[in-house]
């Protein structure tokens, strides 16, 4: 029988403690706090996302039956629903988002090896917003419509790697195009976004900062062309123009040129017009940089799948918030974990290995990579003593 620790303590390894400290520290998480320290609050949500707990109630009940396997996974004592409510209403949820970044940051470096589907020698990152459902007489503070509240998760993620790198929750009021404006830019990245983000001023903005951004065209879009390059029509191409802005609002906010690009998808026969500030990266490739924002609904997709992002724990926006943070948190550590451990399953296989032995006392690679226990000296003279009776 294996003594040693739980696969969640060894999984908590994997999290810089002395970075939580900080987040903490800088919103005075534990001040007249008695029962449960920030920390181990952490650890209970986490707890309930990799486990997938459907209430307060239900986390009170399970961790309770662990017993003494709960302090050496850090969480020193029994939690109570009340507690847990009262600490999910209370605490500041900055320090789970800030932490959650810490996360980012540690990620990224090591998915920077992976391979990258586009001839680019830049960063190219996709920008899209997904909307949470909420019950407008439980949520009233989550305006979106005069019958119905919302949440929105807007989400930059880089499609080396696929992993969200700046995550930003609003009410579903807010609208997707105003979240430019709290973006910082990358020079000679690309950023990819839907015609949900048509600004022509925040366009200029990111322009100035030396960035390329690539998007469609919406039909009502008027312009001049200035000039038209050859393209290959086999290959889907049916055109590459260099146009300006006719429109007189419109030239002032973006007195450059654009680059416009016609594409006909060989599979669909569905023609896109795509615009760009980019004159230098074949055409083609810009046609395959949109069809690579496809990505970000995969990962929309797979949180609401995988995470416990749709239900919530409590009704308050800094429950609501808290809770996202975490799922987002626990999300970026398993990631950070495929990679440590350069395991060849996938997050969603890890997830659910994790959900089922999260409390046993295996080694985690031994648990993740599902092989078979190796034996003991005691083991095999046991077995040797069964073969000869």
């Amino acid at each position: 029988m294996n003594e040693g620790r739980t696969v969640f303590a060894q999984l908590l390894d994997f999290l810089p403690k002395y970075k939580f400290d900080k987040c903490v520290a800088r919103y005075h998480g534990n001040r007249r706090v008695r029962k449960l320290p920030a920390y181990e609050h952490f650890l209970v949500l986490a707890f309930a996302q990799l486990t997938w707990r459907e209430s307060l109630r239900d986390i009170e009940t399970c961790l309770a039956s662990f017993g003494p396997k709960l302090y050496h996974a850090g969480i020193r004592h029994p939690i109570a629903r009340s507690t847990l409510a009262d600490a999910n209403e209370n605490r500041d949820w900055r320090i789970f988002a800030d932490f959650a970044q810490v996360l980012i940051q540690q990620a990224t470096p090591l998915y920077a090896d992976e391979p990258f589907l586009f001839e680019l020698q830049a960063a190219a990152y996709a920008l899209d917003a997904t909307t949470i459902d909420l019950c407008l007489s439980l949520f009233p503070w989550a305006t979106f419509r005069q019958h119905k509240a919302a949440i929105k998760l807007h989400t930059l993620l880089t499609l080396q790697g696929n992993f969200p790198t700046v995550i930003i929750v609003s009410t579903g009021s807010v609208h997707d195009v105003n979240i430019l404006d709290q973006l910082v830019w990358e020079a000679g990245a690309f950023y990819i976004m839907d015609r949900a983000y048509l600004d022509f001023a925040r366009w200029h903005r990111l322009h100035q900062c030396g960035a390329f951004f690539v998007t469609r065209a919406k039909q009502n879009f008027r312009c001049a062309r200035r000039y038209s390059r050859p393209v290959d029509k086999t290959t889907g191409l049916r055109f590459d123009q260099t146009v300006v802005l006719t429109g007189l609002v419109a030239q002032r906010d973006y007195p450059g040129p654009l680059r416009r690009i016609g594409y006909r998808d060989p599979a669909t026969g569905k023609g896109l017009v795509f615009l760009t500030n980019n004159f230098t990266v074949p055409a083609l490739t810009i046609a395959q940089l949109y069809r690579g924002r496809w990505q970000i609904e995969l990962f929309f997709k797979w949180i609401k799948q995988h995470l416990r992002i749709k239900a919530f724990y409590g009704t308050s926006p800094n429950a609501v918030r808290t809770q996202i943070w975490t799922a987002i948190a626990v999300y970026l550590l398993v990631a950070i974990l495929k990679k440590r451990l350069q395991l060849e399953a996938s997050l969603y296989t890890i997830l659910q290995i994790l959900s089922l032995t999260l409390f046993e006392k295996m080694p985690i690679l031994q648990a993740l990579t599902q092989q078979p226990p190796t034996p003991t000296p005691s083991d095999i003279t046991d077995h040797q003593c069964l073969l000869e009776f």
